[in-house]
C-alpha cells in the first residue's frame, strides 16, 4: 500500500516497498484547470499546460553530474530515462516519467531531486490534480504519492528527493514552491535540500 506523503516527510524506499529497490518510476500527473462560469463555456474548456518533469543527479559536494529533462532524455551512464514531453497534461494517469535504475546510478551520486516547471508560464493556482508518485517497477506496484497541493502563483515545485543514507535509498518529500521555466531557474531554490 503507497503512502501518501505530505510536505517534508522522510521515508525508507526499501522498507516501504517490503525489499531492497532496484528500478523505480517517478510519475507526475495533472490537468489544466478548467474556466468557470459563462466565459468558461465560451473559451471552449481547458488550457493547454505544459509541465516538465526533470531529474538532477548531484553528488556529495552539492555538484550536478547530470540532469534528465524534456531536452535530455537520458543520463549520460544510463541510470536516468525520460519519457518525453508531454506538453497538453492531457490523458489520465502519468503525463510523464522518469525511469531511475538505482543500481546503475553512479556510486559518486548520493541524491537525485524531481522537480517540475510550467515551462508555458502558467502558475500552479492554474492546475488541477497535480501529483507525483513513486513506483517499485519490480511489481509496478506504488511505494509513494505526493499530492501538489496548495498550488499558488509560482511555476515551479521542488517535489522530491530520492537519496542514498547508510546504504539504502530513501525518499524525501519536499513540495517546496519556486518560479522558472526550467530547472536551471531555480536550482539556488534546490541547493538548501541537498
Amino acid at each position: 500500500m503507497a503512502i501518501s506523503l505530505t510536505k517534508g516527510q522522510k521515508i525508507s524506499l526499501e522498507k516501504e516497498s517490503g525489499s531492497g529497490l532496484a528500478k523505480v518510476a517517478m510519475g507526475l500527473g495533472w490537468d489544466a484547470v478548467k474556466p468557470k462560469g459563462i466565459l468558461g463555456f465560451f473559451s471552449g474548456g481547458s488550457r493547454e499546460i505544459d509541465l516538465d518533469a526533470t531529474c538532477i543527479m548531484f553528488d556529495a559536494a552539492k555538484n550536478i553530474i547530470d540532469a534528465v529533462w524534456f531536452r535530455q532524455l537520458q543520463s549520460k551512464d544510463g541510470s536516468v530515462r525520460h519519457s518525453g514531453d508531454n506538453r497538453t497534461g492531457a490523458g489520465e494517469g502519468d503525463d510523464e516519467t522518469i525511469t531511475v535504475d538505482l543500481t546503475r546510478v553512479p556510486s559518486n551520486v548520493t541524491s537525485l531531486i524531481f522537480t517540475i516547471n510550467s515551462f508555458t508560464g502558467q502558475t500552479f493556482d492554474q492546475i488541477e490534480n497535480a501529483f507525483c508518485r513513486l513506483v517499485n517497477l519490480s511489481n509496478n506496484q506504488e511505494v509513494a504519492r505526493y499530492t501538489l497541493s496548495g498550488g499558488g502563483k509560482v511555476t515551479a515545485q521542488i517535489m522530491s528527493k530520492v537519496y542514498r543514507h547508510n546504504g539504502e535509498w530513501k525518499m524525501a518529500a519536499i513540495g517546496e514552491p519556486a518560479n522558472g521555466r526550467t530547472f536551471q531557474d531555480i536550482l539556488p531554490n534546490i541547493i538548501p535540500f541537498l
